[in-house]
């Protein structure tokens, strides 16, 4: 099965292609707002250093986030584009999926961190299973106290990854069960992993409704209300 795996919801971006389980090409680059120019040439570099065509892919797997809402879009895109171009089923991941994923090496339950900006995280809890991962809560934003107070909460050991170097100092001083840890951010190697997971457990079935998870509104969304309620648009 080859596979193109679009990473884009954080600064990092990166493209993997894997073949039958094994990578072939990948590239990555970290630029906060660099992310649709990256991603085209990205692709084409991965797909000539694999000696691949498009219709040659199998399946495309794309990162819907939780991140910056950019990125999320330009990944989302690429993989529709690609994927409606060529006939291909497209499978979404979760950036704290491919986090927790990646730093599931103990028996620590794991706190993926995707910094939401405007002081706020976006996590989830997971444990670790053999060959994998399995999601205890729903993705929900954060302030770094209530991630704190729910870190302090939780009786196991916990282990934070992702994001966590960019809250506030101190956030997590004195959490004596807590540790954190790599990766900061999720990769498109790591989502190939989530693809064949997938396929092995429902087959390469399509995500029918691929939509952005970005739990809460974009900052430049308009107030309908306050213009309705100042005149300035009608009902």
């Amino acid at each position: 099965m080859r596979t193109l795996a679009i990473e884009s919801a954080t600064p990092a971006s990166s493209v993997a292609i894997g073949e039958d389980g094994v990578l072939v090409g990948m590239a990555v680059n970290v630029d906060r707002k660099g992310h649709v120019g990256f991603l085209t040439e990205a692709i084409d570099f991965c797909m000539r250093k694999a000696g691949l065509r498009p219709t040659d892919l199998d399946s495309i797997i794309v990162d819907v986030g939780p991140g910056t809402f950019t990125g999320i879009r330009a990944g989302i895109a690429s993989a529709q584009g690609i994927g409606a171009a060529v006939g291909v089923p497209v499978l979404a991941a979760s950036a704290l999926d491919a986090l927790a994923f990646r730093a599931a090496t103990g028996h620590r339950r794991i706190w993926p961190l995707v910094d939401a900006r405007r002081g706020e995280f976006a996590t989830a809890s997971y444990r670790p299973v053999p060959g994998g991962v399995v999601k205890e809560s729903a993705p929900e934003l954060l302030s770094p106290d209530e991630l704190r107070a729910t870190l302090d909460s939780d009786p196991d050991n916990s282990l934070v990854v992702g994001d966590w170097s960019s809250l506030p100092p101190g956030t997590l001083r004195g959490l004596h069960r807590v540790k954190t840890g790599r990766p900061r951010y999720p990769s498109a190697d790591v989502l190939l992993e989530l693809a064949a997971q997938q396929a092995s457990r429902s087959g390469l079935a399509p995500t029918t409704d691929l939509r952005p998870m970005y739990l809460r509104h974009p900052d430049t969304e308009i107030n309908w209300k306050t213009f309705r309620s100042e005149g300035i648009w009608p009902e």
